[in-house]
This record gives C-alpha cells, sequence and structure tokens, in this order.
C-alpha cells in the first residue's frame, strides 16, 4: 500500500476513520458538481468501503490535523495497456485555491513515472474552468474534447476533456 508525503500533505490509504471527512468532500454539492450527484451518508459508507477494499483511490490528509481534504484516484486504466494510468482529485472545497491538489496530483505524476515507470497518466473532466488550466500546470496536454458526450448533474450534455502526459515527455 502506497503512502506518500509532500511537504503539507500525506497521501495514503483510506480508513475506516475517514468516513467524516470523506461524506463531507463527497455530499457538497458544488465539490460534485462535474461529477455525480452528492452522496447521501449512505453512499459515503459504501464508496469508503470500496476504496478500502479497492485501493484504487487515496485519501489527501493535511499533516497538521490529520485532516482528509482529498481524494485522489490514481491507477492503471482499465481496458488499456499496462502502463496507462488514471489520474484524478476531489478536494473538499474549504481547501480549494490553495494549490493541495497541485500537490497531490504532481507527487503521484512524479511516484508513477518515476518509481511505478509509467508510461502515460490520463485525466478527464468535464470542468473546463478549474480542472483543465490544473491538467495543464500539471504538464499534461489535450488529447482530445468529446462534444457532449456524457450528462452533468443536471441533465444536460457535457463535453468531456481528456488530457494526457507521457513520460519521455514529462519534467
Amino acid at each position: 500500500m502506497m503512502t506518500i508525503a509532500t511537504q503539507r500533505l500525506i497521501i495514503r490509504p483510506y480508513e475506516e476513520g475517514d468516513l467524516k471527512d470523506f461524506h463531507e468532500i463527497f455530499s457538497n454539492e458544488a465539490v460534485m458538481r462535474f461529477c455525480e450527484p452528492p452522496y447521501s451518508h449512505a453512499d459515503s459508507q459504501k464508496w469508503l468501503g470500496y476504496f478500502i477494499q479497492n485501493p484504487i483511490a487515496f485519501a489527501v490528509v493535511l499533516k497538521s490535523g490529520g485532516k482528509a481534504i482529498g481524494h485522489a484516484l490514481f491507477k492503471q486504466l482499465p481496458g488499456e495497456e499496462q502502463g496507462i494510468w488514471e489520474i484524478g482529485w476531489i478536494f473538499n472545497q474549504a481547501f480549494w485555491r490553495r494549490g493541495y491538489a497541485f500537490e497531490a496530483a504532481s507527487t503521484l505524476m512524479a511516484y508513477g513515472f518515476e518509481t511505478l515507470k509509467l508510461h502515460k497518466i490520463c485525466a478527464e473532466t468535464t470542468d473546463p474552468e478549474k480542472s483543465v488550466p490544473l491538467m495543464k500546470k500539471l504538464g499534461m496536454q489535450e488529447e482530445g474534447v468529446f462534444r457532449q458526450h456524457t450528462k452533468g448533474n443536471d441533465g444536460s450534455w457535457a463535453d468531456l476533456y481528456w488530457y494526457a502526459a507521457l513520460a519521455p515527455e514529462y519534467p
């Protein structure tokens, strides 16, 4: 099981004690706007249990205080060649705009390329305002925009932005 420390964060496997912080993240309407409907308490229990049993996503925890403020998906992309992984992030709204998502994602990408020797790390979003700029800041390049490819929480069609970084090009 992977545990990585950054300057301000610890990225570690989920634990049962993370339920309160996990639910605080995933029950927030603004946080979930580009993902899926906000989670009920039962949804949070179910998904936290899933991530404990299947470590494809990790808690992003503040070193000071131990609060889980984020969720970091980091896994082999299903159906693709070995070495092509997906990364994703969802953070507690109270901690937006402080560089935590960049700190966690850039650390995971470096770990993926340098330690796991991955070939490619991909990310997708329907959020062109916050996530696309972060993907670019992480050194990812646009690989495509799937026009009106998925439905948003309000039922309207949304574009899906696909970005990736390749090991040979990664800083």
